[in-house]
């Protein structure tokens, strides 16, 4: 048997490697058969003018994958292996995202995004090499599956001072994300809860994520304070998620009132609240309401926050802050999952807090974005002016524009993309059918520069009006 593969001694691939593949490509495709023998590694390294070791190793990979095998003091036979199953024409399958290709506009109004020059690049790098330094045992062994102890306890006398938030470090469970905290709260939930509350509109990744664990979604309407109370009693769910702080995506901010008869409804119910805090620490007109959670006196309220708008999305980190009730269920049924964010990144944030430079980051983001926030008020208002209606301006880092012509959603942004404008609807929020009335749409303003933003209005104006 001659072996005539055309080996290419300039390619990255290396000679034994491009040998092997030609010898299983001659086996697969039955033109080596089976107990046929192969070449002596003396007679194929002559014949190929390489060395013998080249012929060695590519044998010995074909050997470890089975395609032949080694008979003592005889040589190597090809296997009786079923090759036609293998398919050595197959090509990976390419799948593409619906708006995979669509091309980003220069003016980007979604939200979401945040700007990362207010990022404290230098902070980082100096806490995270601390890290390496002080915690450099730490890295090599697993860490608790609530998440790093010093974070968590930065945390709980942040929530305290910042948002009115009562809790201890041990209530407090890291996670990677938003939907991945909401995830395993819907694991726990669900032993003893079927049905759950939502607003509607909402946002749809914690709408999916309960959708995902077989929950039935209860869409409960909104008015000027939030979520419908008597609704929401009539729905007979007894867990509800809402975002009380800057309800998503419409902004309105839930007043005190209202979030007394929530806890009520949740007391009436023997039920959970999950408030979604998602980001409380920007407001822009009036004083902070305190969080639902610092209004809780019977362990009803769940707790979610996140660094991703604060911070960096790409950290991925968030948590959860249980009442005593359910951390004794994750302790018995979820203390074996384990941590999803990386131990360095959690003693990197940890330290930040700690040591006072994060309240400084804070305080610098909050001045940027109420300065970007006031940008686009005033764009709106010079440019648009009595063509649109504003609402939820005064919290978070988005805004909703009301267009007043006879566009409907989709040719309003189609006509701000002409105008290299991005912007964004709202009827993906919605879990039912989504009401005739003007369409909503979304104007994210976290990562545009000031300069950006009035010109994206400017755009605007010539893409609506």
């Amino acid at each position: 048997m001659k072996f005539t593969p055309l080996l290419n001694r300039k390619d990255d691939m290396p000679l034994y490697h491009q040998l092997y593949e030609y010898i299983k490509k001659e086996i697969v495709s039955s033109r080596v058969e089976v107990n046929d023998k192969l070449p002596s590694i003396r007679s194929l390294a002559d014949y190929l003018n390489v060395s013998r070791n080249t012929v060695d190793m590519a044998y010995q990979q074909l050997l470890a994958e089975g395609y032949v095998e080694s008979r003592p003091k005889s040589g190597l036979y090809v296997t009786n292996t079923q090759f036609d199953l293998l398919q050595t024409d197959k090509k990976p399958t390419v799948f593409l995202h619906p708006h995979s290709e669509t091309k980003l506009c220069t003016y980007d109004f979604r939200y979401g995004k945040v700007d990362s020059r207010l990022f404290p690049l230098n902070e980082w790098k100096k806490r995270y090499n601390e890290s390496l330094q002080t915690y450099r045992e730490a890295l090599f062994t697993y860490q608790e599956s609530q998440g790093e102890e010093s974070l968590r306890e930065e945390i709980a006398t942040y929530l305290y001072q910042s948002r009115g938030v009562v809790c201890s470090k041990h209530q407090i469970i890291i996670g990677a994300g938003t939907q991945q905290s909401l995830s395993l709260l819907a694991q726990m939930l669900k032993q003893s809860i079927r049905d759950i509350a939502f607003e509607n509109p909402c946002y749809d990744g914690a709408s999916f994520v309960f959708k995902q664990h077989g929950f039935s979604l209860k869409p409960v309407s909104l008015n000027n304070k939030g979520i419908n109370i008597q609704e929401l009693y009539d729905s007979l769910a007894r867990a509800v998620y809402v975002t009380p702080s800057h309800q998503f995506p419409y902004g309105m901010i839930m007043p005190v009132s209202r979030r007394i008869e929530l806890l009520k409804w949740a007391n009436d119910r023997n039920g959970f609240i999950i408030e979604d805090d998602y980001d409380g620490e920007f407001r822009y007109k009036g004083s902070p309401i305190p969080s639902l959670q610092s209004l809780d006196t019977k362990g009803r309220v769940i707790y979610t926050g996140t660094f991703s708008k604060s911070f960096m999305p790409s950290l991925r980190i968030s948590y959860l802050v249980l009442p005593e009730v359910l951390l004794k269920e994750y302790h018995e049924r979820f203390s074996l999952y384990e941590q999803a964010v990386p131990t360095l990144h959690q003693q990197t944030l940890g330290l930040i807090m700690k040591n006072g430079e994060w309240s400084k980051h804070l305080r610098r983001v909050r001045t940027a974005y109420q300065l970007k926030h006031g940008t686009l008020l005033a764009a709106l208002q010079k440019g648009l002016n009595k063509n649109i209606t504003v609402s939820g301006e005064s919290a978070g880092l988005h805004i909703l524009v009301r267009v007043h012509n006879d566009m409907n959603e989709q040719q309003l942004i189609n006509a701000a993309r002409k105008q290299d404008v991005s912007v964004y609807g709202t009827s993906r929020y919605w879990l039912t059918e989504v009401p005739k009335q003007k369409p909503h749409i979304l104007l994210g303003f976290g990562s545009l520069g000031r300069e950006e933003i009035e010109e994206g209005i400017k755009r605007l104006k010539k893409a609506w009006l």
